[in-house]
């Protein structure tokens, strides 16, 4: 499997902080990476505020290890009448080697809400 060649939403370095006594880190940790990845596409899309409803299908596949760099991707998949379904794979990349591995896959689903915090329309076209 090939890394996407769109330009990630986030890239971080792993650091210490973020792993247990192993080195490796922890998967809550690479999932709110994902989640604040597939939000910034949700509030563009969206043109606004948009809140996280859902978190399906989730898969990690390998571990991320201290110093890797994780580069996320997303796409948005879906639009509802004011909610997104964005798609978002989490990639890693050892410190000194050029080979991307895919490590963590999930799916979100957004909702465009208002000042209120009420559901709003969003655009239908991808």
């Amino acid at each position: 499997m090939t890394a996407p060649t769109e330009e990630p939403v986030i890239r971080v370095t792993a650091m210490p902080a973020d792993a247990n006594s192993y080195g490796d880190i922890f998967g809550g940790w690479l999932l709110s990476l994902m989640d604040m990845g597939a939000g910034l596409i949700a509030a563009r899309h969206s043109r606004g505020r948009a809140v996280t409803v859902a978190m399906d299908g989730v898969q990690f596949h390998l571990p991320v290890r201290i110093g890797d760099e994780v580069s996320v991707y997303g796409r948005l998949e879906k639009v509802g009448h004011s909610s997104m379904t964005i798609a978002t794979e989490a990639w890693r990349r050892h410190r000194h080697e050029d080979e991307e591995v895919q490590v963590t896959q999930a799916q979100f689903t957004f909702v465009a809400v208002d000042g209120d915090g009420k559901p709003r329309p969003v655009k239908q076209e991808k």
